[in-house]
């Protein structure tokens, strides 16, 4: 059932509302079972009504309903919420109602509806868990402060261009010294410096010129580290003692001028540093100390909602779920809270932090929530403090200034939720001096062992976690696939591989050795095309483990100022289990009982290269190769300067197409002679000439173009139609919704850039042009750069297509021509921009969808919900059909 259905079905019970019926109308326009609905209405023995109120339904695990003439219906669903029956039953939502409003909470997520009965159609997703699906959750983020950022590249530019900046060693001093003024201004405006007191001690004790500034802080940073301060002026004993290694090590501070010193300022008065958060400006900040990264300031943050999408399922969930289960055993609440502190979290390219402040600030807020709970059971009872470390907290970064913010970002989300501590419950741990911080590496995590790095110890919990760099295979460096050979020794075809799979596959052993799971964000492409028959079966059944939780491709953006757009999807890897598995898709999860590496709900399918179709389809095959070294090719000043010379020649000169001539509208020409019209073919100058050039080219060719030196005047391959043909794009924009057929008649010939069927009947062009072939083709297709790579071995022999009737054949050829018809009004467009989704015509589109309605008919009488269940579809009936092909 889609959403499109559910709205239709609410619009409907709405305008005629029915009080006796409204809430049986609104279980059945979620699919909810008839029988079932039955049942619920029946009174007596049978019934699925549990309530002995002849006002009330109540439906175990499903519903807690009244209607009533009260007006005041929140503070009626408020009372139903607090009673022992919500305990007893547990009733997904309270709903009330009176003859105009409708008020319900999800008793699950404590989300609350209150709308008038009226507008009930526009927020169709509020009881959408009724369909077996969940609707994930929603985080705002509290925006960074971007001109922070602005200020401190202001502040590195003038320090660079007065300092000399040469090697590896004086630049980790500067990033070292940024580090310590970030914390400085940190701790003044959020209560661990006295307010302002770095500012204004700078504008006290420091020349205007900036000439004594780096003396001044070369002092008061050794005063930061010395716990014992005799003879220390009182100007800077003001600074409490910092500890935890942020100002031990003695680096070289850059010199200032007036103009440094003025911008230093500036970034601390004019700035309020308590408003920024350390998880998108460390991100931002690490851009300030790379020029190239400027304009792409936050580019590689990781926003908090999609933090969140790794976070929860991989172990958030789980422990919110315990606590909930748990929340009135004070025995249990307290294990709960020693669980918190053998949990590690490790990011093994953790960039400036995100993933681990986000991370520890989530468990922190758990930690509260027990508190709460255990406050609840005994008033009386102490709180102990926080148990929750910064040393169970693991990253691994190539980048020395990354590795450093990551260090001091943890650091300052601690103070943070120390002091959120002491505003709920009145005491904290000091802030002051720091205690270990992260266990921070700075190193590649390709060439560090992970085991040793973060040991997996009995009783405790490692997570994996992580936004690995994206690399395709085409991109890496010599290093990097060195690299890639190393880790993937056992993987056939690794060159074929993205960068992040390096990642998987090392993610995947420490699981397997003890690891308690993974959750990373990908490019899509690790779930697409050749890459998950090459990588996959040695992470999953290699090792013993499964797809725990998966989110399909969506759009990753964040809250930098110029936000990201990159396609992704996200993966948890656990070790092999009967628990149900959550696919989320378009905000909506659904519990399936397997995830497979298509992100379908699914078996474990393998799509492979197939020789034959498993559909009842025609062949297939490559358009013509020449092999001719262009000479036979012609293009249209070509054609015309030999048919001004040769009018002769015409017969001789066929229509030629491939890929890039029919999406961009080329119009390309070829010399095309039989072998009993060479004699009349040669007479023609031109014709004469390049037939010698084709030999030469042949005869100092490989062997295969050797092998063919004796006949000149051909092409190697010289397939034709008889009526006509379909040309399928050997590549094609992933962009697009609909892949690009194209259809032409016996007159024009074909170049080896497309795939080809000769003589199909028009209904193959309605199947190959449908939204459920491109979805196929986008999930089995292999790539070149960002572009599908169309194979007939592995997207049309392998495209599952149910037998069909002849009438349904004939419905499909309507709506083929249709599309046909409408792409030939707009002769002025090519059909690369016709297929633009942000450019196709409405006309063309509706026409698209027409086909879509027919061709989806032939599988599923119902629509599907999504791409994911359509696609889902798609590999269950795949899987069907080989089997019964090798049975």
């Amino acid at each position: 059932m889609t959403i499109k259905e559910i709205e239709e079905k609410i619009q409907e019970l709405v305008a005629q509302f029915e009080p006796e019926t409204f809430i049986y109308d609104l279980l059945d326009a979620y699919g909810k079972p008839k029988a079932s609905i039955t049942r619920l209405q029946i009174k007596g023995k049978g019934s699925y009504n549990l309530s002995d109120e002849d006002d009330a339904i109540i439906w175990k695990k499903q519903l807690y309903y009244k209607h009533t003439s009260n007006k005041n219906l929140k503070s009626l669903a408020d009372d139903m919420s607090r009673s022992d029956i919500v305990d007893k039953h547990e009733p997904r939502f309270i709903v009330v109602t009176n003859n105009n409003e409708i008020v319900a909470i999800d008793t699950k997520t404590k989300n609350t509806l209150d709308k008038d009965i009226s507008e009930l159609h526009n927020q169709v997703d509020f009881f959408f868990p009724w369909t077996g699906k969940e609707k994930a959750q929603a985080y705002v983020e509290n925006v960074a402060d971007v001109k922070a950022a602005e200020k401190m590249a202001k502040l590195f530019d003038l320090l660079r261009e007065d300092n000399e900046v040469e090697d590896a060693e004086s630049a980790h001093a500067l990033n070292i010294f940024l580090s310590r003024i970030l914390f400085c201004f940190f701790s003044e405006d959020t209560g661990i410096f006295p307010k302002d007191l770095f500012t204004k001690s700078i504008e006290k004790h420091t020349q205007e010129d900036g000439s004594d500034l780096a003396q001044y802080l070369e002092r008061l940073f050794d005063v930061l580290n010395t716990e014992k301060r005799k003879d220390t002026p009182d100007y800077l004993t003001a600074f409490d003692y910092v500890n935890g290694g942020l100002f031990a090590d003695k680096f070289k501070v850059p010199t200032f001028t007036r103009k440094s010193r003025k911008m230093m300022i500036e970034c601390g008065a004019g700035l309020n540093w308590s408003e920024i958060n350390p998880d998108i400006f460390g991100s931002m900040i690490q851009a300030v100390v790379d020029p190239d990264e400027r304009g792409n300031m936050g580019m590689h943050y990781t926003s908090v909602p999609n933090i969140m999408k790794v976070i929860e399922p991989l172990f958030l969930n789980d422990l919110y779920d315990e606590l909930k289960k748990n929340e009135a055993n004070l025995k249990k609440l307290e294990s709960l809270l020693l669980r918190l502190e053998t949990i590690k979290v490790f990011d093994p390219a953790c960039g400036s932090g995100n993933f681990l402040i986000i991370a520890y600030r989530e468990l922190r807020k758990l930690e509260m929530e027990i508190f709460k709970c255990i406050q609840t059971i005994n008033p009386q009872q102490g709180l102990a403090l926080s148990g929750i470390k910064l040393s169970q907290f693991y990253g691994i970064e190539l980048d020395d200034f990354a590795h450093e913010i990551a260090i001091l970002s943890l650091w300052l989300a601690e103070h943070q939720m120390n002091v959120a501590f002491k505003l709920r419950f009145g005491q904290a741990n000091p802030s002051l001096p720091l205690n270990k911080g992260g266990n921070i590496a700075c190193h590649s995590a390709n060439g560090i062992n992970w085991m040793r790095f973060c040991p997996i110890v009995e009783g405790e919990e490692v997570y994996i976690l992580g936004n690995p760099p994206y690399l395709g295979a085409r991109t890496q460096s010599e290093e990097q696939k060195e690299e890639m050979r190393k880790i993937l020794v056992d993987v056939d075809g690794v060159n074929s591989l993205d960068y992040i799979a390096a990642w998987f596959y090392k993610g995947a052993e420490y699981v397997e050795k003890g690891g308690k799971g993974m959750g990373l964000v990908s490019t899509n492409s690790i779930t697409q095309g050749e890459q998950v028959s090459l990588l996959w079966p040695h992470i999953l059944e290699a090792r013993g483990l499964n797809i725990s939780f998966a989110h399909t491709s969506f759009k990753w953006t964040n809250n930098a100022k110029n936000r990201a757009a990159v396609i992704c999807v996200i993966i948890g890897i656990n070790k092999a289990n009967n628990k149900k598995k959550r696919l989320y898709t378009d905000g909506f999860y659904k519990e399936v009982n397997n995830i497979s590496p298509y992100l379908t709900d699914t078996k474990n399918i393998y799509i492979h290269k197939r020789t034959k179709a498993i559909s009842a389809v025609p062949e297939m095959v490559y358009g013509n190769h020449s092999i001719e070294g262009g000479f036979l090719i012609l293009s249209a000043e070509e054609r015309k300067e030999i048919l001004d010379n040769s009018p002769e020649a015409q017969r001789f000169i066929k229509n030629l197409t491939g890929g890039s001539e029919f999406l961009r509208g080329q119009e390309r020409w070829c010399i095309w002679i039989e072998d009993d019209e060479l004699k009349d073919a040669v007479r023609i100058p031109a014709f004469k000439k390049r037939i010698e050039q084709v030999r030469a080219f042949r005869e100092g060719g490989g062997q295969t173009a050797s092998s063919l030196a004796h006949r000149p005047h051909q092409f190697r391959y010289r397939h034709r139609a008889e009526n006509s043909f379909l040309l399928v794009p050997c590549t094609s924009s992933e962009r697009r919704d609909y892949l690009p057929i194209g259809f032409f008649n016996a007159d024009f010939l074909t170049t080896h850039s497309a795939q080809i069927i000769y003589d199909a009947e028009p209904y193959i062009f309605g199947i190959l042009s449908s939204r459920a072939h491109m979805l196929w083709v986008k999930a089995v297709s292999g790539q070149m750069k960002s572009d599908i790579r169309y194979s007939n071995l592995l997207c049309y022999n392998n495209f599952p297509i149910p037998k069909l009737s002849d009438k349904q054949k004939a419905a499909i050829e309507a709506c083929a021509f249709d599309v046909l018809e409408k792409r030939e009004l707009y002769p002025e467009l090519r059909i690369s921009d016709i297929y633009d989704p942000e450019k196709m015509p409405d006309d063309l589109l509706q026409s698209h969808k027409r086909l879509d309605r027919v061709v989806n008919e032939c599988y599923l009488k119902s629509e599907f919900a999504n791409d994911t269940e359509q696609l889902s579809y798609l590999f269950k009936l795949y899987e069907d059909m080989v089997g019964k092909s090798n049975a």
